[in-house]
């Protein structure tokens, strides 16, 4: 009996041990480890949108520390950057002013690092600034204009449209294990793209271009764009939601 107990015993210390030592690490239900939140700040302004359904987005993120930073002067977040403490800044604005000390202090925050998640209608920011269609990956022209020698059309949009959503690169970490899509949305057409663009996601809805999310490097950063997101029925949907915090973890370098 007392060598029976004596096994017993055992096995219980190594049972314990074993769920310790060799515990699975917990994860957050997309694919990532708990542990230090990004933080974010979230630029809005120059442009009207639903607040409540869209920062229900980021509230529903466990891993994101965000912050609103909307802005008064168009691009005063870039005025002093001194004691910039973010991972990643997501850009929902469509602002046109920044000096040009505001230029070289954003691109100094790409050339260090810090991610850029770039969202729907930033897309038409700052159109007197040719860097920035190559910091983003490109433009919508909000009225026709000649750069470089060539002329370019003015963009349209149409609300409301349905549309699917093709997966391009179904291994890239925004977007691996995302299947096509069904969503409800604003569409863009005419814009520009710059060639080194990687393309994630696409549509063949005629009242839109082809590429709707890509990503690329800017500096030492990550970037980003994601051209879904006018209104509520895209900020509700779940592959539109999941994909903003994949961008955030990846533009971050915290994906898993």
């Amino acid at each position: 009996m007392k060598c029976m107990v004596k096994l017993s015993f055992f096995w219980l210390v190594a049972l314990l041990c074993f769920c310790s030592c060799g515990r699975m690490p917990q994860t957050d239900g997309t694919g990532g480890s708990q542990g230090k939140k990004v933080k974010a700040v979230v630029v809005t302004a120059g442009h009207g949108f639903e607040r409540a359904p869209f920062f229900a987005i980021f509230d529903g993120f466990d891993n994101v520390d965000y912050t609103e930073a909307a802005q008064s002067d168009d691009s005063e977040i870039f005025e002093d950057i001194s004691q910039w403490d973010y991972d990643v800044m997501v850009l929902y604005s469509m602002t046109q002013r920044i000096s040009p000390k505001r230029r070289a202090n954003f691109v100094r925050l790409l050339e260090r690092g810090v991610g850029l998640v770039a969202l729907h209608h930033c897309i038409a920011a700052f159109q007197d600034w040719p860097e920035y269609q190559k910091i983003i990956g490109g433009k919508y022209y909000l009225k026709a204009a000649e750069q470089d020698g060539v002329k370019y059309p003015a963009g349209t949009y149409k609300h409301g449209r349905d549309m699917i959503v093709r997966v391009a690169d179904s291994s890239h970490p925004v977007t691996k294990g995302i299947r096509d899509f069904a969503i409800n949305d604003e569409t863009y057409k005419n814009c520009v793209f710059e060639k080194d663009n990687h393309i994630l996601l696409s549509t063949e809805e005629p009242t839109s271009d082809g590429p709707l999310c890509w990503v690329r490097r800017y500096g030492k950063a990550r970037v980003c764009y994601i051209q879904l997101g006018h209104g509520r029925t895209a900020y509700s949907n779940e592959d539109y939601r999941l994909i903003i915090r994949r961008a955030i973890d990846w533009c971050a370098g915290k994906e898993q």
